[in-house]
């Protein structure tokens, strides 16, 4: 007998339940349907696919770090950019495992679709963590600002991803780095741009 149509949030724990058991790859949505006592058509109301399944555990990383900037938890600058990046790192830490399947898995080869899907989903997630922390800059700095940081936020992650140590000290350590890098860069460039107008 099939319940009730089982809301969004319930799909996705169930999801990351049943892949935790197997594998990301293994588990199948009508495995998830019947787990919830439920039909096809009734996960498809909420997720077209596996991927956007995906979609809403990264989702939920986007929201935790959104919220807790919302209370103001994180300062300006680069130590609030860490904190922020940080945050979304550690949301996703109980389920590290399935993240590395996940991501292994929108990698193969022929899955270009989730690799597009991808690009948009850390474009948006970049954006967010750059309006949580404060960083304000327009222009060409502000393409410059998005590109390194992108940059930054994606090596920390493959790192974050078979980091072992406590708290995840290791991440925060080479984060750290980045974002300074980032900066110091940035900061020369103005001072060159700077430089170049006063000797038009």
């Amino acid at each position: 007998m099939l319940s009730q149509c089982p809301d969004p949030q319930e799909i996705v724990d169930k999801a990351i339940e049943l892949a935790q058991f197997s594998s990301w790859e293994n588990f199948s949505l009508l495995e998830l349907a019947s787990s919830l006592h439920c039909d096809l058509a009734q996960i498809k109301n909420h997720f077209r696919s596996k991927d956007d399944i995906a979609e809403a555990l990264f989702n939920r990383a986007d929201d935790a770090m959104l919220t807790a900037g919302s209370t103001g938890h994180f300062v300006s600058g680069d130590e609030g950019l860490v904190a922020a990046i940080m945050c979304w790192f550690e949301s996703l830490a109980p389920n590290k495992k399935l993240v590395r399947e996940i991501l292994a898995y929108k990698l193969e080869p022929g899955h270009f679709h989730l690799q597009a899907h991808g690009i948009t989903r850390i474009s948006r997630t970049v954006q967010w963590l750059l309006h949580v922390s404060g960083r304000s800059y327009t222009g060409v700095n502000r393409v410059i600002d998005e590109v390194a940081v992108t940059q930054a936020y994606l090596a920390s992650f493959c790192f974050f991803l078979f980091d072992n140590s406590e708290k995840h000290q290791a991440t925060r350590a080479l984060l750290t780095r980045l974002i300074n890098k980032v900066s110091r860069a940035e900061s020369f460039i103005t001072r060159l741009s700077r430089r170049a107008n006063r000797q038009k």
